[in-house]
């Protein structure tokens, strides 16, 4: 199992990033918000998971070894596989999938797309006793502990999409033009599917801003 990749990093992309380690290029699957991590010709570290199908070799890369630990730990459960997984992680930040977890909050998981109600309580049943809440994450009331920010089961679409885009290498002022036309889409996404799907909206915003 590759663990981790380190080197500088060759190329961004929507879905991913081409880290060279060793004079090789490793294509690595990443989420939004870890690949507004990255900057093309910079040193970086991801930790990683490698996916072995008959048909081909993935490797999924984190912004830490707690996001690939929980990437894993949810394709435990029956029906998640590590692209769902992946979208899990893209939604919400490990504290609160463990909070939502922990706390039955169906709602939360369902804004990840690919996810019903069947199917987050299945993850709620599956995995509650084996994913954990640490103090730092949750109260046992649910409350957020002192000094820490209280998780919002929103999604920061706004956000995420604005750190991917200044990520690749725009600015913040043609990122936030990009997402002002992207917003009736995403309240779209989320009239029909309850979610945003921020790679989508990722993919729209490129689009838009290679036309300008």
């Amino acid at each position: 199992m590759i663990a981790s990749v380190s080197g500088r990093v060759a190329a961004v992309s929507p879905d991913g990033a081409v880290v060279e380690v060793g004079g090789v290029g490793l294509a690595v699957q990443c989420t939004p918000g870890t690949i507004a991590r990255l900057q093309v010709g910079e040193s970086a570290r991801l930790a990683t998971s490698l996916v072995v199908r008959e048909d081909s070799l993935t490797l999924y890369g984190f912004a830490d070894d707690d996001e690939r630990q929980l990437f894993e730990l949810l394709q435990t459960a029956n029906g998640v596989g590590p692209r769902l997984a992946q979208a899990v992680l893209a939604i919400h930040p490990p504290r609160e999938v463990r909070r939502a977890v922990s706390m039955a909050d169906v709602k939360a998981l369902m804004q990840v797309p690919g996810i019903g109600k069947k199917g987050a309580e299945r993850l709620i049943l599956e995995l509650r006793d084996r994913l954990g809440v640490t103090s730092t994450d949750t109260q046992l009331d649910g409350a957020a502990p002192a000094g820490l920010p209280a998780v919002t089961p929103v999604a920061p679409w706004r956000d995420q999409l604005a750190s991917a885009l200044v990520g690749l290498g725009w600015t913040g002022k043609e990122a936030d033009a990009a997402i002002g036309q992207l917003a009736p889409l995403a309240d779209e996404q989320v009239t029909s599917t309850g979610s945003v799907e921020v790679a989508v909206l990722l993919r729209q915003a490129l689009r838009l801003l290679g036309r300008s």
